[in-house]
C-alpha cells in the first residue's frame, strides 16, 4: 500500500525565543512518511506537535537538521503540500465557491479549469447547491468540509492536517472523519495528522507515531494492523478486536511521560 520515503526529517531540531530565554521545542528528532501513507503524530500537550507540521509545510526552517520531500531538501513552502486546520479559516464575506478557490487565487491558478475542479469537489462531497451560500448559512461540519475542499482544489501530493475535527460533535467528527480518509485514499494523497485524540489516530491511520515530552523526540511508532471485514474506516477500525490494545499502548506511552515530566 505504500512504498519510498516521501517525508523525512532528518536530525530535527527547533528552538524559538520566550521573554525567559530560548526554548527548545524539538530535538534531534528523525521522522519518516511512507509514499501514500496515513500517519498520525500523537504527543503530550505542547510538545511541538504543530510546530512538527510548520516545518513540514515550509512555514518556518528548523534550527538544525532538514526536511526532505522525495528526498529533496524542503525550501520555503510549496504548493506540494496542503494545510488542513483546526479552524475552517473561512472569509464570512465570500461564497463558499470563493471561498473553496482562494488557494487557487493565491498560486495564480483560479482560471476557469481550476473554478470547475472546485465545483466539482464541492458537489463530490456534499456541497452541491451551496456554491453561493455564506459560511454563516453552513453547520460546522459544512464548513469544514469547504476548508478540504479548499486545499484538495490546489491538488497537492502531501496533506497536513492539525487537528482538524476537534471542535466538532461527536457524530459529525465521525462523518468527517470517513470522508476525509475516504478522498485522501481515493485521491491518493500522502497524510499526517496531528491529534490528540488516540482513538481518533488508531482509527484513521496506517502508522501512528508518539512523541515525548518537550523537546519532543520520537517515543514510539505503531504499524496499525486491524482486522477488519470488508472496506476499512474509522467506524469499523472501532470494532476491530485489535483496536483497544493499540490505544491502550499508546495512553501507557502518554501516561509515562505526563509522570516523567
Amino acid at each position: 500500500m505504500t512504498g519510498a520515503e516521501r517525508i523525512r526529517g532528518d536530525n530535527i531540531s527547533f528552538a524559538y525565543l520566550t521573554r525567559s530565554g530560548e526554548t527548545l521545542a524539538l530535538k534531534n528528532l528523525e521522522l519518516t512518511v511512507r509514499h501514500l501513507e496515513f500517519c498520525s503524530i500523537v504527543g503530550p500537550s505542547g510538545c511541538g506537535k504543530s510546530t512538527l507540521l510548520a516545518l513540514i509545510s515550509g512555514l518556518i526552517k528548523p534550527t538544525e537538521g532538514q526536511i526532505l520531500l522525495d528526498g529533496v531538501p524542503l525550501v520555503g513552502t510549496t504548493p506540494r503540500v496542503g494545510i488542513l486546520l483546526q479552524k475552517d479559516h473561512l472569509f464570512e464575506w465570500r461564497t463558499v465557491l470563493q471561498n473553496a478557490v482562494l488557494g487557487l487565487e493565491i498560486q495564480g491558478k483560479s482560471d476557469r479549469e481550476g473554478r470547475e475542479r472546485a465545483r466539482e469537489l464541492l458537489a463530490l462531497y456534499g456541497l452541491g447547491g451551496f456554491e453561493d451560500a455564506y459560511p454563516y448559512q453552513l453547520s460546522g461540519g459544512m464548513r469544514q468540509r469547504v476548508a478540504i475542499v479548499r486545499t484538495l482544489a490546489t491538488d497537492p501530493d502531501i496533506l497536513l492536517l492539525d487537528e482538524p475535527f476537534s471542535a466538532l460533535d461527536y457524530q459529525t467528527k465521525l462523518l468527517l472523519e470517513r470522508d476525509v480518509l475516504r478522498i485522501i485514499k481515493e485521491r491518493r494523497k500522502t497524510a499526517l495528522l496531528v491529534t490528540h485524540d488516540i482513538e481518533e489516530a488508531v482509527s484513521m491511520s496506517d502508522r501512528v507515531i508518539v512523541l515525548s515530552g518537550r523537546p519532543a523526540q520520537v517515543r514510539n511508532a505503531y504499524d496499525i494492523e486491524l482486522s477488519v471485514p470488508g472496506e476499512r474506516t474509522p467506524m469499523t477500525s472501532r470494532d476491530a478486536p485489535e483496536f483497544r490494545s493499540f490505544c491502550k499502548a499508546i495512553w501507557e506511552d502518554l501516561d509515562v511521560e505526563q509522570r516523567d515530566r
